[in-house]
């Protein structure tokens, strides 16, 4: 009885540093995704935006302003939202089969319609695994109250 209860155990571990490694890959994979959205913003990527970004992309400013994927990268690419820098602070990743929530702090110098102004608000994306690449599939952003 004792072998087949250390049996049970040593499986139970095994698959639990299985999970883990896994889960520590999609964090990597994730974090890789939000790093290339940051530089697209700031690039004016159209390409690269519409490739991260789900058609059915629902994007939230600060402000409580919408965006559908087509707004939200028409306003990148035609400077009305220009990013100079972006920085994302205190990022964490937390994934739950397809879907990774991704919690930061965006700290940034803008342009926006020729106007410099430094911004910092709190932003959380869900991204979601699709045919195995993840797509940013929802973004909120809210203002800091510190």
């Amino acid at each position: 009885m004792r072998r087949v209860s250390l049996l049970v155990l040593m499986i139970f571990v095994q698959f639990s540093v299985l999970a883990q490694k896994t889960n520590a890959k999609e964090e990597i994979a994730v974090s890789s995704q939000v790093e290339i959205l940051r530089q697209a913003m700031i690039d004016a990527d159209g390409a690269k935006l519409k490739a991260l970004t789900s058609e059915q992309l629902n994007y939230v400013h600060s402000n409580g302003n919408f965006q559908n994927q087509a707004a939200f990268i028409d306003g990148i690419v035609s400077g009305k939202s220009d990013f100079v820098s972006i920085d994302f602070q205190n990022q964490t990743i937390s994934i739950q089969n397809d879907v990774a929530i991704v919690r930061h702090v965006l700290s940034a110098h803008t342009k926006d319609d020729g106007i410099d102004r430094d911004i910092k608000i709190g932003i959380m994306l869900v991204w979601q695994k699709q045919k195995s690449k993840w797509v940013l599939i929802a973004r909120q952003a809210y203002k800091l109250t510190t």
